[in-house]
């Protein structure tokens, strides 16, 4: 028999993971656990299968250790037993009735081979959500949770999205993974739905330990898509599971309830940026390589500064180059890559230049906020830009420099003459804001 010490030391531990808990996470890796009479002096725990002792080791050792003694060796002085399963008793036959269909579960774990970690090119703008991504993969529900990266079209959110998958199904494969778009899940629930099988939809969605989920603005002004959601994210968080969540904006700017808001901007909220001009560069290189073709750096510069909003349109133009060289065997030449790429690099007629549209280009190429650079904040991240600005201004415009320097915010005149002197010294020897300052120019001509 147990002695009354281990036997309340149980009891005691169960009273307190009861409050710690929630009800489904209690439910399903406590409430199932038997204490049975197996050592004088030793506590022995049935467990219905393997994964809950796991469960249970891996998340709660160190609270077991406040209520169980030690042995001399560090470990916990608790045996562990698998419960037999009981043969089933034959019962007299029922009224023979139709099963009831299975959950309609689409999207279900398809991952693209080629959005890995390993060809994720990396970058100033990318470099932080990158990591996290990384670190959430390693660790699944123990380090950002949940991870929500944001950022505009074709910039890689998907791509590391489906990266977590590859490196969880390949690293931690007794964990069960499902990646679905935002719209996949909405038509989830409507068939579901439709044939009476939303139990068990509920059953398959809380009983993942990794969930990610693509584009979700899709979820907005859809309130009993988005309560369903909600409900399933809350649970899943409650069992420690990982969330990672894409979106084109941040939790905050989106037309989403409060609460479920709020759930999101629980853990790291990551914004992925527009790749800078030596990240395209690389990205350009090696989707190059991929393709078999030979790429100048010099030619990979020149697409670079004239294709800058998103990766998908660097892949789209290596595409129509790697066709064109190889049905007609020709080389990769700045003359080829205008002709082949004329549609990309087309621009529509020019308009008149503003100070609002320099404005916001500038805060385009150089990531900062367009109310900044009329700020006055002195921190070299956005006074730079703002000089950048100032100089455009009066190169392009032909107003008053009193009349150009009031459009930044009330500055004086001599500011602004200032700010053009120091960005045409510094154009002659810096090659790189020659370059930003081009695409500059010829984002005010788009």
């Amino acid at each position: 028999m147990l002695t009354s010490q281990t036997q309340d030391a149980w009891a005691l531990f169960l009273d307190c993971m009861e409050e710690r808990c929630s009800s489904v996470e209690f439910a399903n890796w406590f409430a199932p656990i038997q204490k049975i009479d197996r050592h004088p002096d030793r506590t022995t725990l049935e467990v219905p299968n393997i994964f809950v002792q796991e469960y249970l080791l891996d998340n709660y050792k160190e609270d077991l250790a406040l209520f169980f003694p030690l042995t001399p060796s560090g470990d916990l002085s608790i045996e562990f037993v698998i419960a037999k399963q009981s043969p089933r008793i034959q019962e007299a036959p029922s009224p023979i009735t139709a099963p009831l269909p299975e959950p309609v579960i689409k999207d279900s774990f398809q991952l693209n081979s080629l959005y890995n970690f390993e060809n994720f090119i990396e970058g100033p703008s990318n470099q932080f959500v990158k990591s996290a991504a990384l670190g959430v993969a390693m660790r699944p529900g123990k380090s950002y949770n949940p991870l929500f990266i944001h950022g505009g079209v074709g910039l890689g959110k998907t791509h590391l999205l489906h990266a977590v998958g590859h490196y969880v199904k390949n690293n931690h494969p007794k964990l069960r993974i499902h990646c679905i778009t935002t719209e996949g899940f909405i038509n989830d629930l409507v068939e579901n739905l439709r044939n009476k099988t939303l139990d068990k939809m509920k059953r398959f969605y809380r009983s993942l330990d990794v969930l990610l989920v693509d584009d979700i603005q899709f979820l907005q002004n859809r309130m009993n898509f988005e309560e369903e959601f909600c409900n399933t994210f809350e649970s899943l968080i409650h069992q420690n599971k990982q969330i990672i969540i894409t979106s084109d904006k941040p939790p905050g700017q989106l037309n989403l309830s409060e609460r479920l808001t709020a759930r999101m901007e629980w853990g790291l909220v990551a914004n992925i940026g527009i790749p800078d001009l030596e990240t395209r560069v690389a990205i350009l290189q090696y989707k190059a390589e991929q393709k078999g073709i030979r790429l100048p750096q010099k030619i990979a510069f020149f697409i670079a500064e004239h294709i800058y909003n998103n990766v998908r349109q660097l892949e789209g133009a290596i595409n129509r180059l790697s066709a064109h060289s190889k049905m007609l065997g020709l080389d990769v030449t700045e003359e080829s890559v205008e002709r082949t790429l004329s549609e990309l690099f087309q621009l529509s007629p020019s308009k008149k230049v503003s100070v609002e549209n320099i404005l916001r280009s500038v805060s385009l190429i150089f990531e900062v906020k367009i109310s900044d650079l009329k700020g006055d904040c002195r921190s070299k991240d956005i006074a730079f830009p703002r000089q950048v600005a100032m100089y455009l201004a009066k190169e392009l415009i032909n107003d008053s420099l009193m009349k150009l320097s009031s459009a930044f915010g009330g500055k004086t005149h001599s500011t602004l003459l200032h700010a053009w002197k120091k960005i045409s010294g510094q154009i002659e020897q810096d090659e790189t804001l020659r370059r930003r300052i081009d695409m500059a120019k010829r984002n005010l001509e788009a």
